[in-house]
């Protein structure tokens, strides 16, 4: 696992090299700036509510496309097995992916404190579910990046990598958020919507920090960063 930090670095260095890495940040950060006009109202709540209940759904798109290429670029181009002949375990390769897109999403995420200043400026903001908020939100990102990791581990093709997790991205967060509205749910279909990613996710937006919800980002985030070291490991022997 010492390896990780170097791979964590070339891996968020290269994303400053990216076109599509870019666009997704400028659509993120426009789409942002758009949803804060609902927040920054005269008579409003100062807290960021709105904005971080739409982020999460950026995040389904966006983070599919910054996580393509992690690992289907290199089985594409032929530089995973030069790197998996190295002496670097799968658990270095693959927190050091995680490592650096997360950092990206870190990077990405950064310009929305601007937000918070001009709260602070306009009037008296609650600080309280802003940071629980920015947990939330930093939880999500964590546990979507290992998905489109072990995604990206699949296949050689970004493309395939881009939309398989954002169609599972997609089938775990917006068709529970989607179904949540139905009032004719009930017994195991409505525990079921409550174990959707938004239902998890809510009460960050709310100020609430609940260790059944951290927990439950930081389980899933670290069982597809298992799975994907088992995809590597399967992949070495082939």
């Amino acid at each position: 696992m010492l390896r990780s930090p170097t791979i964590a670095r070339r891996e968020l260095a290269s994303y400053f090299h990216s076109p599509i890495a870019y666009v997704a940040m400028t659509l993120f950060l426009v789409a942002c700036g758009f949803w804060f006009r609902d927040d920054f109202q005269s008579g409003q709540p100062a807290e960021m509510r709105s904005i971080f209940n739409q982020m999460i759904f950026m995040q389904v798109l966006i983070i599919p496309l910054l996580c393509m290429g992690l690992l289907a670029q290199e089985w594409a181009t032929g530089t995973m097995e030069s790197m998996m002949t190295a002496p670097v375990e799968e658990t270095d390769v693959v927190l050091g992916k995680f490592m650096g897109s997360f950092a990206f999403f870190l990077v990405l995420l950064a310009p929305t404190l601007l937000y918070v200043v001009m709260l602070r400026i306009y009037a008296q903001p609650d600080y309280g579910p802003i940071f629980s908020g920015y947990l939330g939100i930093a939880l999500v990102g964590a546990m979507f990046v290992s998905i489109s990791l072990f995604c990206s581990s699949l296949t050689k093709s970004q493309i395939v990598a881009a939309v398989s997790s954002s169609a599972l991205l997609f089938l775990v967060t917006i068709v529970p958020w989607y179904a949540s509205s139905k009032a004719t749910l009930s017994g195991f279909w409505r525990s079921a919507v409550d174990q959707g990613v938004f239902a998890k996710y809510a009460d960050f937006t709310k100020g609430v920090i609940d260790t059944g919800s951290l927990m439950y980002f930081v389980a899933i985030t670290a069982v597809f960063l298992f799975l994907t070291s088992k995809v590597l490991e399967s992949r070495r022997w082939k």
